[in-house]
């Protein structure tokens, strides 16, 4: 049955339809759960709730597969400004965005374009920047990129997934840039023939990643809402005397959020993904596939009031 759901969600993720209306109407429909608000200036007040709370943060614009230029550059504004506000502000938070936002479906030009303007940006505030990963069509490119531009720029991650074969070779080989990485489990659906169909063999490759990333001595972020994976991470700081400036837990805005103050209090360094903008329908989809528990306090919130 979950994973029934799961498909249907995904599924739901990617229609034209659906995402329009959702646009239309905003954050109802419980999405305000997982979403900020739909302006910087709304998100702004809770990047600082979240960081008196002694948590990090990075924000994302929600918005992917844009496929015209003129889009792509108003993407590409809307995070120059996120990177103002957060300077402006004082806040302690850092930006994550999708390379299909600045045009990686157009050409090459343009969101090299894009990126170094951002990437400009962040150099000159301070911000870091992560590239979020997206489904595996576009992983190579993804990397071709991040490779290009971490060898001009010093403020910039990007993301690996787990359920990927590929990903421990990709460990291996992004090791010469000594990156920052985000490790995740993946939220899309994949083939079998690229990604591991069960999620014992996705949650060993992901220990494994883990691993290999802090023994190569590299910034590793953890980002899990799975208390296996933390303890592991917690097991192998002990086991190999892992400095935890070396590392940190990420997770989702809205999602076990007891359990990211319980790790601020043990002492780690815990941020918080807070994704904000009006194009939120496809990222709201896919955190329901992940956890389809979360569909109960949707449910709630849409026909509790």
């Amino acid at each position: 049955m979950e994973q029934l759901l799961r498909n249907f969600f995904l599924f739901l993720s990617k229609n034209k339809m659906f995402t329009k209306l959702a646009r239309k109407y905003g954050l109802r429909f419980g999405a305000g759960r997982f979403v900020a608000g739909e302006t910087m200036q709304n998100t702004a007040k809770v990047i600082q709730d979240l960081n008196e709370k002694g948590m990090d943060v990075t924000i994302d614009h929600l918005g992917e597969f844009v496929d015209n230029e003129d889009e792509a550059k108003q993407r590409t504004e809307e995070c120059i400004e996120a990177i103002r506000v957060i300077s402006e502000q004082n806040l302690n938070s850092q930006l994550s965005l999708k390379l299909t936002s600045m045009g990686l479906d157009i050409s090459d030009d343009l969101v090299m374009e894009n990126m170094r303007t951002i990437l400009d940006a962040g150099k000159k505030y301070n911000v870091f920047v992560t590239i979020d990963m997206e489904d595996y069509e576009r992983c190579e490119k993804t990397l071709e990129i991040f490779k290009q531009l971490k060898s001009e720029y010093e403020l910039i991650g990007t993301v690996l997934q787990a359920y990927l074969y590929r990903t421990v070779e990709d460990i291996e080989e992004l090791d010469q840039y000594s990156p920052n990485l985000r490790l995740v489990k993946g939220a899309y659906k994949e083939s079998p023939k690229v990604a591991f169909p069960e999620k014992k063999d996705t949650d060993d490759n992901f220990k494994k990643i883990i691993k290999m990333h802090l023994l190569n001595g590299n910034y590793t972020a953890v980002a899990t809402h799975d208390d296996e994976m933390i303890e592991y991470t917690k097991q192998l700081e002990k086991e190999h005397n892992i400095s935890r400036d070396q590392f940190e837990f990420q997770m989702l805005f809205g999602i076990r959020t007891e359990r990211q103050e319980e790790l601020i209090k043990e002492g780690y360094r815990m941020r918080v993904y807070v994704p904000y903008g009006d194009d939120w329908y496809g990222y709201f989809m896919r955190r329901l596939a992940e956890r389809p528990a979360n569909v109960a306090f949707v449910a709630k919130g849409v026909f509790g009031k």
